[in-house]
């Protein structure tokens, strides 16, 4: 496993992840695009919002509604397709005080992680699976036709691995975790699947507990990689559980995760985390990932 760390600031911090693998399945995709112009835009976003005193939450989410917009990234428009050659969105949110809310097989909502949210904040529910086109219009968010999130470069992609020309991408996803001033945590994870994935099927990211967790007195984690075995392994629980009970760190927590519940799998992917003390951790055992952090010492993007 790789990783970056940086010890506690006690400031405010943000990490993104645009996905994890390797560098040519994914920059083959548009190459005139700019992923770390797209991440560097992202982290903006997101460090915008808590150098003005915003909420973890919030930048979380305007972290991700970044990544969404951009055609470049698994999530949003640009997501991966279906066999059926349509996109079908999943997205997580999950704040400090362990409220949470997600969505899955999303096909109308421009921006899932805003569905996701309006589950938390707008609904007795933790988790819907098709949010219908009135319900994101009622809660006044925007919906988009099923054309607006197909990308000929997408189109592309599906027709080499459905011809078997190129193996289908297991690790696509987008997501942030963030502390703000106040030390709360919140982590948002949002992603179009797998490129060639069945109709229907719901991989780790909106499962709370396996690609999205938070927990105020511990860390804010969002994963991305091969999300059946981030269910099984339930990995993102797994981590804030290690250091909750067995007073582990997070790089150890993090670590023996991998060991036990990805590499046992044979499964690659990453995490970012960061705890209310202001620690960050970008961490992968693919061959490569996009991320970023900020806090007020600097910002970087790896890309």
């Amino acid at each position: 496993m790789q990783s970056f760390h940086l010890s506690p600031t006690g400031g405010p911090a943000l990490v993104i992840h645009g996905g994890a693998g390797a560098w040519s399945s994914e920059l083959s995709l548009e190459a005139s695009g700019s992923y770390q112009s797209g991440l560097a835009d992202a982290v903006a976003a997101g460090a915008d919002v808590l150098g003005r005193g915003g909420t973890a939450l919030d930048a979380v989410t305007a972290a991700v509604v970044s990544l969404e917009d951009n055609p470049l990234f698994n999530a949003g428009r640009g997501a991966s397709l279906t066999t059926a050659g349509t996109a079908e969105h999943d997205a997580a949110v999950m704040d400090h005080e362990g409220r949470a809310g997600a969505i899955a097989v999303s096909r109308c909502a421009r921006n899932p992680v805003l569905v996701a949210r309006a589950v938390m904040q707008r609904t007795p529910h933790a988790f819907i699976v098709g949010p219908s086109a009135d319900a994101v219009r009622g809660w006044g968010l925007e919906t988009a036709e099923p054309d607006y999130f197909v990308t000929p470069a997408r189109q592309r992609q599906l027709e080499d691995v459905l011809a078997a020309r190129t193996e289908a991408s297991r690790s696509g996803t987008v997501g942030a975790v963030a502390v703000d001033g106040r030390g709360r945590v919140a982590a948002a994870t949002s992603t179009g699947g797998m490129v060639g994935q069945s109709e229907g099927r719901v991989g780790d990211s909106p499962v709370i507990g396996a690609g999205t967790y938070a927990r105020g007195d511990t860390a804010a984690i969002s994963c991305t990689g091969e999300g059946e075995a981030y269910l099984q392994g339930v990995v993102a629980h797994d981590i804030v559980s290690r250091m909750r009970y067995a007073g582990s760190s997070l790089e150890q927590a993090v670590t023996a995760t991998y060991d036990v519940e990805l590499e046992s799998r044979s499964a690659t992917g990453g995490t970012i985390a960061v705890t209310p003390a202001g620690e960050v951790l970008i961490a992968h055992n693919s061959p490569a990932m996009f991320a970023g952090y900020w806090n007020p010492a600097g910002t970087r993007v790896f890309a």
